[in-house]
C-alpha cells in the first residue's frame, strides 16, 4: 500500500467527472492506497478524483456520533477502521430533509464553510469485493457520502456555498499559494 499525493484546489483535475469502474477488481489497489492516504491525512472520507484517478471510488471512516450537553449529535473519537466504508460507482438514490454543517476538505486544507445538504441519503453501489449494496445514511455520515460523491461529479464544496464566500476562500487560497511560492 502506498500513500497517495492529495491533489489541491485550485488544481483543475479536482472538476474531473469520474468514470463508471466496470470491474471491481482494476481499482482493489486504488481502493487500499486511498485508505492508507485517507488515515494518513486524518480525514474523514476520500474519493478517487483527490488523488488523480478518474474512477468513481471513495473511502469513508466516519466516527460515530453521540448527543452533547445541548443534544445536538458530534462526532466522537474515531476508532481506526470500526466504520470503514469502500464504493465503487456509488449513487444516491433518494434524498430527505437538509441540514447546514461546517465543512472541510482534504483538497482545501484549512479552508471551512457552511454547507447545506439533504439531511438522510440513501445511496448504492458495490463494496470492495464487488457485491451490491445500498443502505441509509444519516447525521455526519450521510453529509460526507455527498461530499465524496460531489467529488466524483467535479464539485468542491465551495461551489456549493454563496459566490461571495466562495471569493473570498478562493482569494485566500491564491494569497496562500502564492506565500509558498515566495518561500520556495
Amino acid at each position: 500500500m502506498s500513500i497517495l499525493n492529495i491533489i489541491k484546489y485550485p488544481d483543475p483535475f479536482l472538476k474531473t467527472h469520474a468514470a463508471q469502474v466496470k470491474a471491481v477488481g482494476e481499482v482493489s489497489r486504488l481502493i487500499a492506497d486511498m485508505i492508507e492516504t485517507m488515515y494518513a491525512a486524518n480525514g474523514i472520507g476520500l474519493a478517487a478524483v483527490q488523488v488523480g484517478a478518474a474512477a468513481r471510488v471513495i473511502v469513508l471512516d466516519v466516527p460515530d456520533e453521540e448527543p452533547d450537553d445541548d443534544g445536538e449529535d458530534r462526532p466522537r473519537r474515531r476508532v481506526k477502521g470500526k466504520n470503514l466504508v469502500a464504493l465503487v460507482n456509488p449513487e444516491i438514490v433518494s434524498a430527505t430533509g437538509t441540514t447546514v454543517f461546517e465543512e472541510g476538505c482534504l483538497s482545501l486544507p484549512g479552508e471551512t464553510a457552511n454547507v447545506e445538504r439533504a439531511a438522510e441519503v440513501r445511496v448504492k453501489g458495490l463494496d470492495r469485493d464487488g457485491n451490491p449494496v445500498e443502505f441509509d445514511a444519516a447525521g455526519l455520515f450521510a453529509i460526507a457520502l455527498q461530499h465524496e460523491i460531489d467529488h466524483l461529479d467535479g464539485i468542491v464544496f465551495i461551489d456549493r456555498i454563496s459566490r461571495l464566500k466562495r471569493e473570498f476562500i478562493k482569494r485566500r487560497l491564491r494569497k496562500a499559494a502564492a506565500a509558498l511560492e515566495q518561500a520556495l
